[in-house]
């Protein structure tokens, strides 16, 4: 097998994967899109924060109650400002190394400590990065300074942005790349790997082993999603063109079984979202729904960035989901349930991590899903990034 670490792909392998090269191509992500970095509460005043996202290392910083980013790298020498924060004044963060300050709104050069009349000041700066802050959820857009910049709605699932919907979460690095992330979540076979989690029982959820659909020859138990002003994906049709299993048989014999004794049938609908989210609705409960976003960190790492969505009408309502998701949806749901999630996707890591997996794996009937989300994602990102997009 073989393994790149240089973020580029055997033109071999692609010319063997034509309708998803892409895909294959995007190990750092996709450019010219929104990402998720973290919710309001990760943002104090006055206080930098790093992050890195699509391989590139970026800096955060909330002044006046505004979210900015810049790249964390002095252009200078090209050490990180992060290594050690000097923010002499609100509004710019100055290089440890050299004095070289830069404004956080604009990136520009405005003064050098050690060398005052530096010909560079006003004629250079550190790059800036659109940022917009939505539902508790800060969101950054990593893409080309000379394209105009799609609205958030074009990058976040249509749920996300109703009004009385109300998101708490969480988000964690996983040591796998982001397209096992994403393929994980959105696998319609994979429920089999949660069939003893603790949430089946004590909520009474009817659970099958897997929901495939009962004929791979139509394509009516899927629907794409492509208008050209808004998110581009995948969701599920109707539950009729579905034919859950609940009988795990060995040669005959049944040797495991689903969840079939509950009385709460959920989910009813699943999708998949550029740049890489999977919405499950309704989940964990009737009236919630949870969007995960998969963010590439680097080739190996990807942020986790669960979510949990639920309505309210008042402050009332926010303040009991607010107890509820800490009390039992966070341990229950995105702790526990989805913690098989994790280690199923560092296991499936193992085999992804080598190109040749794209063209070995031997997909079975129902992975026509999976294999649909990556034509998807091919045809419509709006950019590779790549490893010369971090010089």
């Amino acid at each position: 097998m073989t393994e790149s670490t240089t973020g580029t792909v055997d033109p071999k392998i692609l010319s063997k994967v034509k309708s998803f090269s892409g895909y294959v191509e995007a190990k750092l992500g996709f450019r010219n899109h929104w990402y998720p970095v973290g919710f309001t509460a990760d943002f104090a005043e006055g206080e930098p924060e790093k992050r890195k996202i699509l391989g590139l290392d970026l800096l955060f910083k909330r002044i006046d109650g505004k979210v900015f980013a810049i790249r964390d790298r002095c252009v200078h020498r090209g050490v990180p400002l992060s290594t050690k924060p000097e923010c002499w004044t609100k509004d710019t963060i100055t290089c440890w190394y050299h004095g070289f300050t830069y404004r956080f709104d604009t990136g520009k050069l405005v003064n050098v400590l050690s060398m005052p009349n530096s010909r560079l000041i006003g004629q250079t700066g550190v790059t800036t990065y659109p940022v917009q802050e939505m539902k508790g959820v800060v969101f950054v857009f990593i893409g080309d300074t000379d394209k105009p910049v799609p609205p958030l709605s074009h990058d976040v699932p249509p749920q996300f942005l109703e009004p009385d919907l109300e998101i708490r979460g969480k988000h964690r690095e996983i040591k796998s790349n982001w397209r096992t992330g994403v393929e994980n979540g959105w696998d319609s076979i994979h429920l089999y790997l949660h069939r003893d989690a603790a949430i089946v029982k004590q909520e009474r959820l009817l659970l099958p082993l897997a929901m495939p659909a009962k004929d791979y020859s139509v394509d009516d138990f899927y629907k794409i999603i492509d208008e050209p002003e808004g998110p581009k994906g995948i969701r599920t049709t109707k539950g009729e063109f579905v034919a859950p299993i609940f009988d795990g048989v060995v040669e005959g014999q049944v040797v495991v079984r689903g969840a079939d004794d509950g009385t709460e049938k959920i989910p009813d609908f699943s999708s998949v979202w550029l740049p890489g989210i999977v919405v499950i609705d309704p989940w964990p409960a009737r009236t919630m729904v949870q969007m995960e976003w998969y963010v590439p960190v680097d080739e190996k790492t990807h942020v986790y960035f669960q979510t949990i969505g639920k309505r309210v009408k008042n402050d009332d309502d926010r303040a009991q989901w607010e107890r509820d998701f800490k009390e039992k949806w966070l341990p229950l749901a995105l702790d526990g349930f989805n913690e098989d999630d994790i280690w199923a996707r560092i296991e499936l890591e193992k085999a992804y991590q080598h190109d040749t997996m794209w063209i070995d794996e031997q997909l079975a009937e129902p992975d026509v899903m999976v294999m649909r989300w990556r034509q998807i994602a091919h045809k419509h990102n709006r950019g590779i990034q790549r490893p010369e997009h971090l010089r």
